[in-house]
């Protein structure tokens, strides 16, 4: 099949409506936080808005970070298909430090405010003298200390900012200088960068979400939280990319790209339930109390949530991408990979709210212009920086190795 009707130097043109609403979005974004962090008398308020604007920056920073996990699994698998598409996670990878300075922020002023992380960082918890003395706190001190943890956040997400930017650049210079140069070093650094994010992703979970409940834990957690990032990556590829298709761009992407990304998806949110169901299941049958806790308060506070999770993370992807053509339909993807989203928006709400508010709505958690403020923000902050990088370039890598595999791929 020939290529010649494809024009590879197409360019996406940031302005518009899209650029309007995601700064709307923005403003209704800093609003929010400006109102429920200063203004508000609410004495639940400042916790509430803090816990909104971790569930929103952890959010945003993974699915940057997965942007380049994608990119590198791509290099290293040597993938053709998937050749002509590799500007979108591209540029999510490019916004990844600016997502890595908000979450490093939030957490910092979490921690300086007692707003997050107050089950063990908190005066006299390690201290055998004082009243409020905790010994399992105290047993944990060496590893969740102010300096360590935030040492850890900094080397890991320095470290994937650095191979995210890197990956970007050598695919900008192949543009440029063509040869198999610089896809050589993107072979080899998404190599080493795997084995990295591969090893230290658990322990950012642990450390950003799991420690936020401190007295518990679980050796799955990293893993449940790995699955959830890396699907709601793919969901988000495959929204722009649909929605750039139908604003005329990427006419080279077809519905065998589309269905690639439907298994991805699929495959992926099946993967998510099965570590979702393991933990959970190991816990209900050891049935020990410092475990159990865990679901314990997601059961009385949080019971809604807990299945619509479930619904829209598991059951959604699985009866409507289970068929063949539903993979290749744009709609029918399009729709999945949004309800997916928003699905692990809920997934990351419960993970996080029971660990701020341990009373639920008693204590001010719940659902309402908080959250919804918040998450406008970062979604009007995460489209204006991918598009505007997006942007930048050329939609497609015209001297990728592997390009007319993909521009010419069907299945």
């Amino acid at each position: 099949m020939g290529t010649h009707h494809y024009n590879l130097s197409e360019q996406f043109e940031f302005t518009g409506k899209v650029k309007t609403l995601s700064i709307i979005g923005i403003v209704i974004g800093l609003a929010t936080i400006g109102y429920y962090g200063f203004v508000s008398s609410e004495h639940w308020a400042h916790e509430r808005i803090f816990a909104n604007l971790l569930l929103m920056a952890y959010y945003f920073a993974c699915v940057c970070m997965s942007g380049a996990f994608f990119l590198a699994v791509q290099y290293v698998a040597q993938a053709g298909w998937s050749a002509s598409i590799l500007r979108v996670p591209q540029a999510m990878a490019k916004v990844l430090p600016i997502a890595v300075v908000i979450l490093l922020v939030v957490i910092g002023l979490g921690l300086y405010s007692g707003n997050l992380y107050h089950h063990w960082h908190a005066d006299g918890l390690t201290d055998p003298n004082s009243d409020n003395f905790d010994k399992l706190i105290a047993g944990k001190s060496a590893f969740l200390n102010v300096p360590f943890f935030m040492s850890r956040q900094v080397i890991f997400l320095g470290t994937y900012s650095i191979f995210a930017t890197l990956l970007a650049k050598w695919s900008a210079n192949e543009d440029l200088e063509g040869g198999l140069n610089s896809y050589r070093k993107s072979f080899k650094y998404s190599c080493i960068f795997l084995v990295i994010y591969g090893f230290t992703t658990p322990v950012f979970a642990f450390d950003t979400i799991m420690s936020l409940e401190a007295h518990w834990f679980s050796t799955m957690f990293g893993w449940y939280n790995f699955a959830a990032m890396w699907v709601s990556s793919l969901a988000t590829i495959a929204v722009i990319i649909i929605l750039l298709r139908r604003a005329g761009y990427m006419s080279w992407v077809n519905n065998s790209h589309l269905h690639n990304l439907g298994q991805f998806i699929f495959g992926f949110s099946i993967f998510w339930t099965y570590v979702w169901f393991a933990q959970f299941l190991l816990i209900y049958y050891a049935n020990m109390s410092e475990e159990t806790v865990y679901f314990y308060n997601r059961f009385n506070n949080y019971e809604a949530w807990f299945y619509i999770n479930l619904i829209m993370n598991f059951l959604s992807p699985l009866l409507l991408l289970m068929d063949r053509d539903n993979k290749r339909s744009e709609t029918t993807l399009l729709i999945v990979s949004i309800i997916v989203l928003c699905g692990h928006w809920v997934d990351y709400y419960q993970m996080i709210m029971p660990g701020v508010f341990t009373n639920g709505t008693k204590d001010g958690s719940g659902f309402g212009l908080p959250e919804i403020g918040t998450a406008l923000g970062f979604l009007g902050l995460f489209t204006f920086t991918v598009m505007s990088s997006l942007s930048k370039k050329p939609l497609i890598a015209k001297n990728h190795p592997f390009l007319q595999e993909s521009l010419n791929h069907h299945l």
